[in-house]
């Protein structure tokens, strides 16, 4: 689990980049809800179509993405009812962290541990044995797939870019000019023709 500001497409890269670090491994099919980042429209039965940028992170991969029905939440399992569960477990005491860093280090050695004292439910022994014994069937993640999310902006005389009601400064070379702005969860890319600037996100 990893705790982000927003609920984006680079958000969301940057979880599956941490969920299959932490995992030691990709699955062959990950199961999902019809969410925005995922799904740019819902058609009848199981047509879907999937947002580009999503389809990419995939192929990466190399694994099969699955989407639920509409109001179909039994499709995926114990899944909310296991995420209600960790709510309670996970933030109660409430953590005390100076950063999201800080807390979402200290959210991944939790579940480690947790994974260790919950009961699978089905397998014998617990979360930690089930993993230990399903491990061996992960593909290699390999490299961490580059999760940005890309604007064509235009770099103002100033040599300012405007994105998500902020103003930011790029080098003197690039006023005037439309540039490439990739978008991480935590910082910026302003590409150009020969050159990259990056910048932290606000």
């Amino acid at each position: 689990m990893r705790a982000y500001l927003l609920q984006t497409h680079e958000m969301l890269f940057d979880a599956h980049n941490h969920a299959f670090r932490v995992l030691g491994g990709v699955p062959r099919r990950g199961i999902y809800d019809n969410m925005r980042t995922a799904v740019d429209k819902v058609g009848r039965g199981k047509e879907r179509t999937v947002n580009a940028r999503f389809l990419t992170m995939v192929s990466h991969y190399l694994f099969e993405a699955e989407f639920c029905n509409p109001a179909a939440g039994w499709e995926k399992g114990q899944v909310e009812k296991n995420v209600q569960d960790a709510r309670h477990r996970l933030w109660q005491p409430t953590p005390q962290a100076e950063s999201l860093d800080e807390l979402n280090l200290w959210l991944e050695e939790r579940c480690k541990a947790l994974w260790e004292d919950i009961p699978h439910g089905i397998e014998p022994g617990s979360v930690a044995n089930a993993w230990a014994d399903e491990s061996e069937c992960l593909m290699v993640a390999g490299r961490p797939f580059d999760g940005f999310v890309e604007y064509r902006k235009r770099v103002s005389p100033t040599c300012l870019i405007h994105f998500e009601r902020n103003r930011y400064s790029v080098p003197a070379s690039f006023a005037n000019r439309t540039v490439s702005l990739r978008v991480y969860p935590d910082r910026f890319q302003v590409v150009g023709t020969v050159r990259i600037s990056v910048c932290g996100r606000a």
